[in-house]
């Protein structure tokens, strides 16, 4: 099955990685990668004990898996990832939805953080996505949005790290003050919505 092509606001080319919308044999063996080459401890860290997480593009359920909430959500574009997400987090009260990060079809305000990891330079769309992530925060929520680091210990995260000016956009469409954390293989854009 050929991989769909989307159109990123990060990239000048169409991105056809099975990566980017995983389906499919090739999109099932994207989704065993993810779980494979990402470790969540740290990320899991800095979101901390929390009421309620939302993850927009889950993927196979990686980072799911060690959200300590009462709430945990994931999202999706892939309902072959979501179906991993559900056999990866199987025995936890976890809920999967088919959305996007520019239309999470989920209400206003209903969670305490807001994280997306490794996904957000294949959103179409920045701004809309941004404004989506504010819009299911609670007032006085957080805004988490990572991406492999330039710095990163994994060769992986350094070939695929954004360029200084990609950062800046996404630091720009999440408003001042925006805090940035380094971590091992991300970095990670933090925003507090106003409360």
């Amino acid at each position: 099955m050929a991989t769909k092509e989307i159109r990123s606001w990060a990239f000048d080319e169409p991105i056809r990685s099975s990566f980017a919308l995983p389906q499919g044999v090739l999109g099932r063996l994207a989704g065993r990668l993810m779980l494979w080459l990402n470790d969540p401890r740290e990320i899991v860290a800095l979101i901390g004990k929390q009421n309620s997480v939302l993850e927009v593009g889950c993927g196979p359920g990686g980072l799911l898996r060690g959200i300590e909430a009462r709430r945990v959500c994931g999202i999706d574009p892939s309902p072959d990832m979501l179906r991993q997400a559900a056999r990866h987090n199987r025995g936890r009260d976890v809920e999967l939805r088919l959305g996007t990060a520019a239309d999470t079809g989920l209400p206003d305000g209903g969670f305490d953080v807001v994280v997306s990891v490794n996904n957000v330079a294949m959103w179409p769309d920045l701004e809309a996505g941004v404004r989506e992530l504010r819009r299911v925060a609670r007032p006085g929520g957080r805004l988490l949005i990572a991406w492999h680091s330039a710095g990163g210990r994994s060769p992986i995260a350094r070939r695929n790290a954004l360029p200084e000016e990609k950062l800046a956009r996404i630091a720009h469409a999440l408003g001042r003050p925006t805090q940035r954390h380094e971590l091992e293989n991300l970095t990670v854009l933090e925003k507090r919505c106003p409360g």
